[in-house]
């Protein structure tokens, strides 16, 4: 013990690694305990950390309190002996790379208990691949008084490398909370994974995220513990290393425990696809119904995920004779969550209760209602907006709609309708935020009928509709007439509209924007919802209703009475 104290005493020369004096103790304190000895030392020479192994390997404890960041360094560097003459270890250069270690050096201890050779890595900077592509450059055998490497040198100018290429990203992102890889992780084809990310790539920079890289990984079956193998984990370690990137986001939902466990392993922060789509809902949330609903569905996804964490958070005590110290802080936070949810469903109901009062008053004077509904970002606000003079939130960012807005729209011959827009639709959307936002989905029950306003410039649009269609289904809204309308028909290529149309031959295509093609939607709303009072059977559009050419529309307060079909 009083040997390994001296060790601690030391200062360590950066040219060299060791003094040959320090090399020689190492190896009689490693030889004479018979496992392995390291020691971290910073980048003054001063050791940090004084680490005996077994006779194997050595475990290096937790450093969370040494600096850190996406583009640097640990600031440290390991020397360790080895006992068995080999050189550096699958396990070594594994600590290294996601320690973010300045380097590693590996010092073989002969039979006599000398010192003999030495093996020493380091990561490379972005652009520099190794000699097998490795994102490492091994040195040695070289004997340990012959070593005239500068490791401290050669660990700032690692660094540098790496923040400058670190800034180049966060120049041409300007604005940006961070800088993220996207990650796949399936069994499905690439073609529909590259089609996921670059659905997620548009979550991640609504959110406020950089994308530095997307990597795809298809598995036969995922890995219960890290979702991908050890190996692309180092392989995502390394590529955020090089691109400064703090986040990984993980195009699927994660349990608890992966996240953790690739937290642990990373050191960066872990974020799923429904954790980015809460975030993107709590920054669009703005009306106090918006923003419970997001913050219930927050608190859902939360709570299987409070876990212990560190002392402060275990049980102090438990079972017989160790009853009465009450309950753990985790136990408090769990039940103050489970409060939190139980008073904000309280106050959704309510809200609920708000909203059904609303539309029974509808129903009662006869007015009609129709829901538009889609994917998110098609264009359902801008609709809104062109058809009532209003002037509804409408960005070209998903989500940007989170609570219903209905507008009025009136006929001449008193004929009235209720036009509502609802938050768009997602692949995969996430159960916490089904259930909290079922207050502004039952809006969808009271619809005489829907009008699925989808993307027709989108190279997914077929998968998209049926997404739509899913949930719809799922929701048990299957007995509402829908009607198609194929939003951005403007910026669709020709070939693509011929495709489109003999695919769906009973869509409407339409321009929110250029106002094209309104008036035959305007048409078959009327037909569907208003017309058929006057003509018995009238339930479909047949070009022939004057009645609909006539209307007019006023926005909620019955202002700036025009034509909005007026070219």
């Amino acid at each position: 013990m009083r040997a390994l104290d001296r060790l601690f005493q030391r200062r360590y020369p950066s040219v060299g690694g060791v003094s040959n004096e320090q090399a020689r103790e190492l190896a009689a304190i490693s030889f004479g305990i018979g496992r392995q000895v390291g020691v971290l030392i910073d980048r003054k020479g001063r050791p940090s950390m004084v680490i005996v192994g077994t006779p194997d390997g050595i475990y290096i404890p937790d450093l969370s309190r040494s600096r850190v960041a996406g583009t640097r360094l640990r600031g440290l560097r390991l020397v360790h002996t080895h006992l068995r003459g080999e050189g550096l270890s699958e396990e070594d250069l594994t600590d290294m790379l996601f320690l973010r270690l300045d380097s590693i050096t590996a010092l073989n201890v002969t039979a006599m208990a000398e010192p003999g050779m030495m093996y020493w890595a380091h990561l490379l900077p972005p652009g520099q691949p190794g000699p097998d592509d490795e994102p490492y450059r091994i040195f040695g055998p070289v004997r340990f008084d012959q070593v005239d490497f500068d490791f401290e040198g050669q660990a700032i100018a690692l660094e540098d490398e790496l923040g400058r290429s670190g800034e180049a990203l966060a120049r041409d992102e300007t604005g940006r909370e961070g800088v993220a890889i996207l990650v796949n992780v399936s069994s499905q084809p690439r073609a529909e994974a590259e089609a996921s990310l670059e659905e997620l790539a548009d979550l991640a920079k609504t959110a406020g995220l950089s994308v530095a890289e997307t990597v795809i990984q298809r598995v036969s079956k995922v890995n219960p513990k890290f979702i991908m193998g050890k190996g692309k984990v180092a392989e995502l370690e390394i590529l955020a290393l090089r691109t400064g990137a703090q986040t990984l986001v993980f195009d699927r939902e994660l349990s608890p425990a992966q996240i953790r466990n690739l937290a642990e392993v990373t050191e960066r922060k872990i974020i799923d696809r429904t954790q980015l789509i809460l975030d993107i809902f709590a920054q669009h949330a703005t009306t106090r119904s918006g923003k419970l609903q997001v913050e219930m569905a927050q608190l859902k996804y939360l709570l299987p995920r409070l876990v212990r964490q560190g002392h402060a958070m275990s049980r102090l005590m438990g079972g017989i004779g160790g009853r009465g110290p009450g309950e753990t802080k985790l136990e408090m936070d769990r039940r103050k969550v489970r409060e939190r949810i139980d008073r904000i469903k309280s106050d959704l109901k309510k809200l609920r209760k708000r909203r059904g009062n609303t539309r029974a008053r509808r129903a009662k004077v006869g007015l009609p209602v129709v829901s538009l509904v889609g994917y998110t970002n098609a264009g359902k606000s801008t609709l809104l907006n062109t058809l009532t003079k209003s002037k509804v939130l409408a960005e070209d960012k998903l989500f940007a709609t989170l609570d219903p807005t209905s507008r009025r729209l009136r006929f001449p011959q008193d004929k009235e309708l209720i036009l509502t827009d609802t938050v768009g639709f997602i692949r995969e959307l996430p159960a916490e935020l089904r259930e909290a936002f079922q207050a502004t989905l039952e809006e969808l029950e009271a619809a005489d009928l829907l009008v699925h306003v989808a993307d027709a410039a989108h190279p997914e649009l077929e998968n998209r509709i049926e997404a739509v269609n899913g949930i719809l289904h799922e929701m048990d809204l299957g007995d509402i007439p829908v009607i198609l309308a194929l939003n951005k028909w403007d910026i669709a290529t020709p070939a693509t509209r011929e495709i489109i149309l003999s695919r769906y031959p009973d869509a409407i295509p339409v321009s929110a924007l250029s106002r094209e093609g309104l008036r035959p939607l305007v048409r078959y709303i009327v037909d569907r919802v208003l017309w058929r009072e006057r003509v018995d059977g009238a339930t479909m559009y047949d070009g022939t209703s004057a009645f609909a050419d006539e209307l007019y529309t006023v926005s909620s307060e019955y202002e700036n009475e025009t034509d909005p079909l007026k070219d």
